[in-house]
């Protein structure tokens, strides 16, 4: 399999996962999952990890999922590349993972001392992704084994980081975001 091969194949397997945090922006607010609780002096999560925006993400990664099983025989035969099919269970688990490894990452954040929106670099960056694989693994583990070479798996860790930075950098540059990270 030639590099681009793997890049295309990279990017298919994980879009599901890449899309939903930036979709529960698009929720605009509603309730935070912690209901404004504290453990210690600090907030659980914060106000930006909201019940909204993980079910809105979830299901636009799951909406996303299904879209790339039906558009899949087609870009196939259009580009030559064995995209795989996404079965239901992990047409679920990487949005949900997606989501799942962000809210661990907030509080990660929180018991660090770190304020809403502050950067964490690494953990920002590839937390959704590994959530994402691990839920996936979980749930699907003769797919995932099937689907994730070591090939792959090592191209998605080392290109999630690079799309995430320039994504969130293009976010803030058309002020969808208040920071550039």
């Amino acid at each position: 399999m030639s590099p681009l091969e793997l890049l295309a194949i990279a990017v298919w397997v994980m879009l599901p996962a890449y899309v939903p945090n930036n979709a529960a922006v698009l929720a605009g607010g509603g309730r935070p999952i912690d209901g404004g609780r504290t453990l210690g002096d600090t907030r659980i999560l914060g106000d930006g990890k909201t019940w909204r925006g993980t079910i809105l993400g979830t299901l636009v990664g799951v909406a996303l999922a299904y879209l790339l099983n039906l558009l899949r025989p087609t870009v196939v035969s259009f580009l030559g590349i064995g995209f795989p099919v996404f079965p239901l269970a992990v047409m679920i688990a990487l949005p949900l993972g997606a989501m799942l490894g962000d809210i661990v990452a907030s509080f990660l954040k929180r018991r660090m001392g770190r304020k809403r929106g502050a950067a964490l670099p690494g953990l920002d960056q590839l937390d959704f992704a590994v959530v994402a694989l691990a839920l996936s693994a979980a749930v699907a583990p003769g797919w995932f084994l099937s689907v994730f070479t070591v090939g792959l798996l090592v191209v998605i860790l080392v290109v999630t980081p690079i799309l995430h930075v320039v994504t969130n950098v293009l976010a803030y540059l058309f002020g969808l975001k208040h920071e550039p990270w």
